[in-house]
């Protein structure tokens, strides 16, 4: 097929790269202009530039594209079969939903109709699901609610966080679009309407998603610390100061109350809701490099009985 490819971050190059392997023609490489980042705030490429550049593609970064004259009339050159869509970060105009004759299709990081939106890899983690998966779906004008095409399972170990899922899942995802496609082609797929009263939503992360409620249980908190890496993370507050938990685990039952810490020679527990215990193995205090707890409760001299999140 003649394809456009949409896509920017790490988790949509292995789809760029199997659809090249698999004799599709790439006409186009649509991706996020480049953006500051590190701490010297230097221009980077996005990861799917980097590799279109590399294999001598053709790469487009248009700030806004529902309106961008220019853009719709090289595509409309183009006149691509389909348009592929992994993790691209720009809601797609209908203009650009109805060039194609096998549609815009998208790869999206869970078994739709769960975890539609932003974030369907991180929820799924921090909800303690055991499996997720990817779907490949015909993008409509709704919030990933077009219908399905193929879609793989994938089990979630109940110590990956977010990003061993992200490393997972790409790949698993390539080899789907490679399928999808060859499906389309010869008339094998059938697309299936989803059931919307099975939708649950997965909304972009925010600061505030990263901070630590006590009053979960432990497996909960923890969850919740692996499907927010890296970012917003887990934090909570110490002394009126920032306190990042950089590495946690579950530390079973017990008698703790939610928040409190308790000190047992170099290892810092903290109590949850139900009584149960996490116990952090890493942290980062404001201001401060990440240690262990054994330095940090050496540094600090925390004592049990003072409570965290106040």
């Amino acid at each position: 097929m003649k394809l456009v490819f949409c896509g920017t971050p790490e988790f949509a190059v292995p789809t760029l790269e199997a659809v090249i392997a698999a004799g599709h023609a790439v006409a186009l490489v649509v991706t996020q202009p480049d953006r500051a980042a590190g701490r010297g705030m230097e221009m980077q490429a996005p990861p799917v530039k980097q590799v279109a550049l590399e294999r001598g593609l053709p790469v487009v970064q248009p700030e806004k594209i529902k309106n961008n004259a220019e853009f719709r009339a090289r595509l409309e050159e183009i006149r691509p079969d389909a348009i592929l869509v992994v993790a691209y970060g720009r809601i797609i105009p209908q203009w650009m939903l109805e060039l194609p004759r096998f549609g815009n299709i998208n790869l999206h990081g869970s078994l739709l109709p769960k975890y539609r939106g932003a974030a369907p890899i991180q929820w799924a983690v921090a909800n303690g699901e055991a499996v997720t998966g990817v779907t490949t779906m015909r993008l409509d004008a709704g919030l990933d609610t077009g219908d399905m095409l193929l879609a793989q399972v994938c089990p979630i170990g109940q110590e990956e966080t977010a990003v061993d899922v992200y490393g997972c899942l790409a790949p698993v995802g390539a080899e789907l679009m490679v399928k999808t496609l060859s499906g389309l082609e010869c008339g094998a797929i059938f697309p299936q309407a989803q059931d919307h009263s099975l939708a649950t939503l997965a909304p972009i992360l925010k600061r505030e998603d990263g901070w630590i409620d006590f009053s979960r249980t432990a497996q909960q908190i923890y969850d919740r610390w692996r499907g927010f890496q890296p970012w917003p993370g887990a934090h909570t507050v110490l002394r009126g100061k920032k306190l990042i938990v950089q590495k946690m685990c579950v530390a079973g039952a017990g008698d703790g109350e939610a928040g409190v810490v308790r000190v047992d020679g170099d290892v810092l527990y903290v109590g949850c809701g139900g009584g149960g215990l996490i116990r952090l193995d890493e942290v980062q205090m404001e201001g401060k490099r990440r240690m262990s707890a054994a330095e940090f409760l050496r540094g600090n001299q925390v004592r049990s009985g003072e409570r965290l999140g106040l």
